[in-house]
């Protein structure tokens, strides 16, 4: 999705064929029916407020200046001339009306929503300092509110203005996704290439990825090796190897080398389209927290008009007090008593915290799953595919002590080394599509192992395969490729721990050449290099982590002491790990569940904090509420840290925007004038947008513990 590109109905971008979303999911631009009734500034943008203010602080600065303000601070009032009765009234009036109109319109759309709240009280404010000013200038008499109307207009526009720069920096994920897709793709048609754009591609196109260029599609490399950097989808700023069947990731940005892709997915298939959904969901839903500050700034504006309807009374019934004096102090209740702050205290958290999460490779789909991350007590992993890579490597290669001769062909190959073992098994398997023999050749690429020509390659069925390397004859299987006598006559010591590799529940392959063996491979789920470092950060953060896997006891018990897992099940069907995640729910433990596979889906749902990793499969990913786009373990603890750093910043701004009001409101109302200590509407006004910018950039802060992650 293009940032720049608008419609007047829902669709699809005609640059990219995502689906258009509404603009007030990204921004502040929303037209006034289409916006979410609780969005105080939709319909308006910061340089809408910026604009509006510096006018009205040029009108401002006359209406003082001509005021009875500097008679009574420096005893001198400026020069008199021809009708400047009339200066005040007018210039308060384009204040009032151009100005301040952003307040009433936003006001009436709350009135009309049955949501009052902080537009509705400024608007009232300002129209009673108004409606007053100009019944007394009709009336002939002094003492208007011009000066604090105009002054209040300003400050106003300004702590607004201060507030959506804020709330615009913190909204900024979305456009910097928006942004990463190309705006064409290179198309391969023949033996020739020609450019389109990228609503024009379809499944299975062929396209070309330029040294350095952008990935228009997801899709798979058919073609072409290069380094890709993927930061922008994991946060990760390692570059990552891609060859011939590697994924690629649309916006993704291409290294030194020249891919050609087949599209597999796009427009709003992609990966990069499913995680601009998930930001806005994310961004679009409500915690506890904030559906909380919502009551409560809710309450705030009944408080606030209560307040100012008490304080009338009291001082005009009460204390007789003059009709100027008694409005000023109703004015001044109700800017002060705005929920400005209580009102920006937890979105902005939500938003900075939304896209500190997605620029550290975590998607929160659910607001709910990330607040109550910060109570977990335990962690379930499921094994395969998450503490595990789901798929096989080599755990280790045992050469047994004979020489491998000189072939017939004259051809040497070098004795009892784990490379040249690997050569021979990786050359015969080259030909395989077992996933044990990928897993062998994958190895042997890794490691950079030049490999043989075979001739008379052949599969043997449920034994393994065999061929000609270099003269020697090689055959590659389990034991019953070659049979349970030829294995018995290998050394005791090699069979012990064939043995011991074998009770762990690991693949063993054996080398045969000219029908001895030379050696032993032992394959397994390869365990994540990244999963003893996350079980350890899991620890250190009071979390306990458990295991559930549906393999053997043995590969259990072999997976949980490598990691340092105290506790482990194993042979667990999908319904028992609802029933374990139950269990300990039950025991009054909050807990979280980590899986990929659509077996992990129940408990992931079950849990009180799902977490799939990305590589994983749709039903997982759909049933959890937080995502994992680099599969890495270790950000299963960033979660819990950010869970408990954004939990905090909420504390801290509810307290403070609470704590301000409490205060505020009674000295608004003068309950202090007998000692000299009184609020104008101006002053009112400039406590109410400072406690806002302190909210505002206390919710900022948030964004400095990105190294913490």
């Amino acid at each position: 999705m293009h940032a720049d590109i608008t419609a007047e109905n829902p669709g699809n971008c005609p640059k990219c064929g995502m689906a258009l979303v509404l603009r007030g999911v990204i921004e502040h631009e929303l037209p006034g029916e289409h916006a979410p009734i609780h969005d105080k500034h939709a319909g308006h943008t910061a340089s809408s407020f910026l604009r509006k203010f510096w006018i009205a602080l040029a009108l401002s600065i006359p209406i003082v200046l001509y005021s009875e303000l500097p008679g009574v601070l420096i005893g001198k009032r400026m020069p008199a001339f021809p009708g400047m009765q009339f200066l005040a009234p007018i210039l308060g009036s384009i204040v009032f009306f151009y100005a301040g109109w952003i307040f009433l319109v936003s006001a009436v759309r709350e009135i009309r929503a049955k949501l009052p709240g902080m537009m509705t009280l400024i608007s009232l404010a300002i129209t009673t300092a108004y409606t007053y000013s100009m019944y007394v200038f009709a009336m002939g008499e002094e003492h208007t509110l011009f000066w604090e109307l105009s002054t209040l207009v300003s400050i106003m526009l300004l702590g607004h203005y201060v507030e959506m720069r804020s709330t615009d920096t913190a909204s900024r994920a979305m456009q910097e996704l928006a942004v990463l897709l190309p705006d064409v793709a290179e198309v391969v048609v023949g033996k020739e290439t020609k450019t389109v754009s990228l609503n024009e591609l379809v499944v299975n196109d062929v396209f070309v990825v330029k040294p350095g260029g952008k990935v228009p599609a997801d899709g798979v490399v058919i073609e072409g090796e290069s380094l890709v950097n993927e930061s922008m989808i994991t946060g990760e700023s390692t570059p990552v190897q891609k060859r011939l069947d590697s994924q690629m990731v649309a916006g993704t940005i291409n290294g030194d080398g020249r891919l050609i892709v087949r599209v597999t997915r796009i427009g709003s298939d992609t990966f990069l389209a499913g995680v601009m959904r998930l930001v806005a969901g994310a961004q679009a839903s409500k915690s506890r927290m904030q559906i909380l500050a919502d009551k409560a700034a809710s309450y705030l504006t009944g408080i606030a008009i209560f307040s100012a309807l008490t304080t009338a009374v009291v001082w005009a019934v009460v204390f007789d007090a003059s009709a100027s004096f008694t409005l000023g102090r109703v004015v001044a209740v109700l800017v002060v008593a705005c929920p400005h702050a209580l009102g920006l205290a937890v979105p902005l958290v939500v938003a900075i915290s939304t896209s500190l999460a997605s620029r550290n490779g975590l998607f929160i789909k659910d607001r709910l799953a990330l607040e109550a991350a910060r109570t977990i007590d335990m962690v379930l992993f499921d094994k395969t595919g998450t503490l595990t890579t789901g798929e096989y490597g080599i755990y280790k290669i045992i050469p047994f002590e004979r020489e491998i001769v000189e072939g017939d062909d004259g051809g040497v190959v070098e004795s009892q080394v784990e490379e040249n073992i690997l050569r021979l098994a990786a050359s015969i398997d080259t030909a395989s599509e077992h996933p044990v023999s990928r897993a062998i050749v994958s190895e042997a690429r890794r490691r950079e192992i030049e490999l043989f020509p075979v001739t008379g390659f052949e599969r043997l069925p449920g034994k393994g395969v065999k061929g000609t390397v270099r003269g020697l004859h090689v055959q590659v299987g389990g034991e019953s490729l070659i049979g349970a006598k030829v294995i018995e006559q290998t050394p005791q010591v090699i069979r012990q721990e064939v043995a011991l590799l074998a009770g762990k529940g690991q693949t063993i392959v054996y080398v045969f050449v000219d029908h001895a063996p030379i050696g032993v491979i032992a394959l397994a789920d390869t365990i994540r290099p990244e999963s003893k470092e996350a079980i350890i950060a899991l620890k250190r953060l009071g979390i306990k982590p458990v295991m559930m896997t549906g393999d053997s006891e043995e590969v259990a018990e072999w997976v949980a002491q490598d990691l340092g897992i105290a506790d482990y099940f194993f042979r667990v069907s999908p319904h028992e790990k609802v029933e374990r995640v139950k269990e300990y729910q039950d025991k009054g433990l909050r807990v979280a569940m980590v899986g990929d596979g659509i077996n992990d889906a129940p408990a992931l749902m079950q849990a009180n904090v799902g977490i799939a990793i990305g590589a994983g499969t749709n039903v997982a990913i759909e049933s959890a509420g937080i995502i994992l786009a680099k599969s890495d373990p270790r950000d299963i603890a960033k979660i819990f840290k950010l869970s408990r750093l954004t939990y905090r910043k909420m504390i801290q701004n509810l307290y403070w925007a609470t704590g301000y009001n409490v205060l505020a409101i009674p000295l608004a109302g003068g309950i202090l004038y007998s000692q000299g200590i009184v609020l104008s509407p101006a002053v009112s006004a400039v406590l109410m947008s400072l406690s806002t910018v302190i909210v505002a950039a206390n919710a900022l802060l948030l964004r400095r513990n990105h190294g913490l992650l």
